[in-house]
């Protein structure tokens, strides 16, 4: 399996929270996410979690034992609790946490793994492409935030009602009927997306952190055929440059134009 990753912080000045790697056979791309002012629960930060739970996994998978990927992330996920259990406070929903996406070659199949708002995109043999994406945190911050329907955004009334959905949100994270994300619960891998596909049927596969995908949604600067295709010619960095200059030119709403860490693995 050939791999070219390609990785951009969102902003100067502040850490690259999303992590990309491989080992022979298997990558592995995290989207970090944690509270801005939550420092006090965890001086180590997003980019520490992201990064000591990216190694874990690779250390794992780089064995090439074929274990469940589920069990190799409740194993990441548990020795990465541990190593800042004792100095933070890693139960508080706001500590750090990460989306997780996984590919791993293994004997005749690609495995894949996923655990919250990540993409992978499989390019059959024959066929258009397949998007898989765990839309579990979507769905749940959409329902929580119907409240906000109608009321003025900058208005007092609209802030203290978005931070009772923020609340509500936070409330449904590694709860059943809720969404699952790595944290600090090694039960939370049960929860991931899962499948396998025979390598003999694959031309290839993608993953993208939720700020490389905005190349399809919500700019709509091309479809996901066509993300296959600026891949196969330009390479992950050329998806990025995509998105960064959408965002330089204020496309979307007012959170896309924000930039976001952006983050493509390509395997062929």
């Amino acid at each position: 399996m050939r791999v070219n990753l390609a990785t951009s912080a969102g902003r100067a000045g502040r850490p690259n929270e999303d992590f990309v790697g491989a080992v022979p056979g298997a990558v592995v791309l995290l989207d970090g996410a944690g509270i801005p002012g939550a420092e006090s629960l965890c001086f180590h930060g997003v980019a520490w979690y992201t990064r000591r739970l990216g190694g874990a996994l690779l250390g794992h998978l780089a064995r090439d034992d074929g274990q469940a990927l589920t069990t190799v992330l409740a194993t990441a996920i548990g020795e990465t609790a541990a190593e800042h259990g004792d100095t933070c406070d890693i139960a508080d929903p706001r500590s750090p946490q990460a989306t997780v996406a996984v590919l791993r070659a293994y004997q005749d199949r690609l495995d894949y793994l996923l655990l919250a708002d990540s993409f992978l995109i499989l390019d059959p043999a024959r066929g258009g492409p397949q998007v898989i994406t765990d839309d579990r945190e979507v769905t749940a911050r959409r329902d929580c935030s119907t409240p906000l329907e109608g009321i003025p955004p900058g208005t007092p009334e609209y802030e203290r009602i978005r931070d009772s959905c923020a609340q509500a949100l936070r409330a449904r994270r590694n709860q059943a009927g809720g969404y699952w994300i790595a944290k600090d619960d090694p039960h939370a891998a049960r929860e991931a997306v899962t499948g396998s596909r025979s390598l003999a049927d694959l031309n290839g596969a993608a993953l993208l952190s939720n700020g490389a995908s905005r190349i399809v949604s919500p700019y709509g600067l091309t479809d996901w055929p066509g993300v296959l295709e600026l891949l196969a010619a330009d390479g992950p960095s050329g998806v990025i440059r995509r998105v960064r200059q959408a965002e330089a030119h204020g496309r979307g709403a007012a959170a896309a134009q924000v930039p976001d860490d952006a983050t493509v693995a390509y395997c062929t």
